[in-house]
């Protein structure tokens, strides 16, 4: 029987550690796709975004008070523009 080239040895060995290598890099991927992972972390980012949204639209209403009070008054008028009509309304 003859003994194999020192070449194929460490072809064998270099072949193994790559496979190694790739098979660590696989589970570390599958890991970070997760599904529950991954809808984790998009509900922390989405809370963290929506709470920037909050405080920046605090800092604006506290800027413009008057600005944020006509918004107010406009929608509500619109949302409550049928009711205010019905008092203006003859009734017969």
């Amino acid at each position: 029987m003859t003994l194999p080239s020192p070449r194929l040895i460490a072809a064998e060995a270099e072949a193994a550690a790559t496979r190694a290598k790739f098979n660590a890099t696989l589970e570390a991927v599958q890991a970070r796709l997760e599904p529950r992972r991954l809808a984790r972390e998009t509900m922390r980012e989405v809370g963290d975004a929506g709470g920037v949204a909050a405080q920046r639209g605090i800092e604006v209403a506290q800027r413009n008070p008057g600005a944020l009070a006509g918004a107010v008054a406009v929608a509500g008028l619109f949302l409550g523009r049928h009711r205010i009509a019905g008092l203006f309304r003859r009734k017969a």
